[in-house]
């Protein structure tokens, strides 16, 4: 084979990845820019005299997309498994960049009135049935189009296009906080990075439009019937309880160092917007360095030995590390536990996109991974933000975020643990 029928073979596997994945950074980015400019949202559309109560409304919307997310794994991820996986992302596609363009131009309270906090909430909710099946979607196409002995570096750049979307929400807040004055954010400047978003709609739909249906569906002699996928599902259930808990330390530690970090370090650490902005995107850069890289070493070692290692040393490092920080606050220290809980994510998340992809039930593999995966999300990581900020006011202990990740470790570990033996009684 010479060198440049290598080259062509090479970019041709890694060019579906590129596409896919694409749309997948817009349901992250647009994740993000709604957590990091949580202050100002709630100005804008959730006015009060008291700034906790406004914050924690903000959050509240935030998390109600969450809400929605098992609606749009159920009933989205049966279409697809019925269907095909080229299909199921463009109506995701759609579902997303409706819900940014909603909340990017809906007017403030001050000229709408009840109605802007409404429209908010709509587009948050439409947010959540896209975002539902999306990760589920992109995971099994990545999977199934992935190359033998290399489905874990495949599969994570699912989660590794999401880090790219911290990156860029980061850098535009930045960018946006030494142009604009606090005033000019607080009044329009955060809807910038939303529009952002609508911006390159068109660009990812012309993407996703040129994909191709994965060659392991469409050798598929028989598919099964909406109403069958939810049956498989149904009868899967411990399945998805022990995903739902795998899924938990995943998403409650992506979204404590990425979409809660600007906040937890500007109104509770008192550190400044542009330094935890400068974290984050210094997260943001880690996250998508280790995903992949650790994906790719799952594929050499296998899956289990970094899950365990992974939920261990978060279960025990968790506290510890935010107790170390809040004792005195600095950049330096803020930017060590994150990048040290940051390495926990990229190594964990890499390993368990697959093995959930793995381990689901082929007829109804799209409709069981979202399910999983958003019930552990709606649950748990969704409000993360809201969670912690609650946690900090009723105690006082502005360490409490670590106890919350270590809880979601905990989970994490009984899960890996549980599953092996799952997986033999059914056999």
């Amino acid at each position: 084979m010479t060198a440049q029928s290598t080259n062509r073979r090479a970019i041709s596997s890694v060019w579906p990845v590129v596409r896919v994945a694409a749309g997948n950074l817009l349901e992250a980015y647009d994740f993000q820019v709604f957590a990091y400019y949580a202050v100002a949202i709630g100005r804008a559309f959730f006015p009060s005299g008291n700034e906790y109560a406004s914050l924690m409304f903000t959050f509240a919307t935030f998390g109600a997309g969450f809400l929605m997310r098992p609606l749009g794994a159920i009933f989205l991820g049966a279409w697809i498994d019925h269907h095909g996986r080229r299909s199921g992302l463009l109506i995701t596609l759609s579902l997303m960049a409706v819900g940014t363009f909603s909340i990017a131009c809906t007017p403030g309270y001050a000229t709408i009135g009840l109605l802007a906090p409404f429209l908010v909430l709509l587009g948050r909710l439409l947010q959540g049935v896209s975002a539902g099946v999306e990760l589920g979607g992109v995971s099994v196409y990545l999977s199934e189009i992935a190359t033998p002995g290399h489905k874990g570096f495949y599969t994570s750049w699912q989660s590794a296009t999401q880090q790219l979307a911290v990156v860029c929400a980061a850098l535009i807040g930045l960018l946006l906080h030494f142009k604009l004055s606090a005033d000019q954010m607080d009044r329009w400047g955060w809807r910038i990075p939303l529009l952002a978003g609508c911006a390159i709609i068109p660009f990812l739909f012309r993407l996703r439009q040129s994909l191709e249906e994965t060659p392991e569906f469409r050798q598929r002699k028989q598919r099964p019937s909406v109403q069958a996928v939810m049956r498989s599902v149904a009868s899967h259930w411990p399945l998805v309880a022990l995903g739902m808990m795998m899924t938990t330390m995943v998403t409650v530690s992506f979204y404590m160092i990425t979409a809660y970090t600007p906040t937890f370090g500007s109104s509770v650490l008192h550190l400044g917007v542009a330094a935890s902005l400068g974290v984050t995107l210094c997260v943001g850069i880690s996250n998508f360095v280790w995903v992949p890289v650790m994906g790719a070493y799952s594929d050499r070692i296998g899956r289990r030995p970094l899950l365990l290692a992974c939920t261990i040393l978060t279960l025990l490092s968790a506290y510890p590390a935010m107790f170390w920080l809040v004792s005195a606050p600095s950049i330096a220290r803020l930017l060590c536990v994150e990048l040290w809980l940051s390495l926990m994510f990229g190594t964990y998340s890499g390993a368990m996109v697959v093995y959930m992809v793995e381990i689901m039930p082929v007829e109804s593999r799209t409709a069981s991974f979202s399910l999983a995966f958003t019930l552990a999300t709606a649950v748990f990581g969704g409000f993360t933000p809201a969670a912690c900020t609650w946690l900090i006011h009723i105690t006082g202990n502005r360490a409490m975020p670590g106890a919350w990740l270590s809880a979601a470790a905990a989970c994490g570990l009984i899960a890996v643990l549980s599953l092996p033996r799952l997986q033999e009684s059914r056999q």
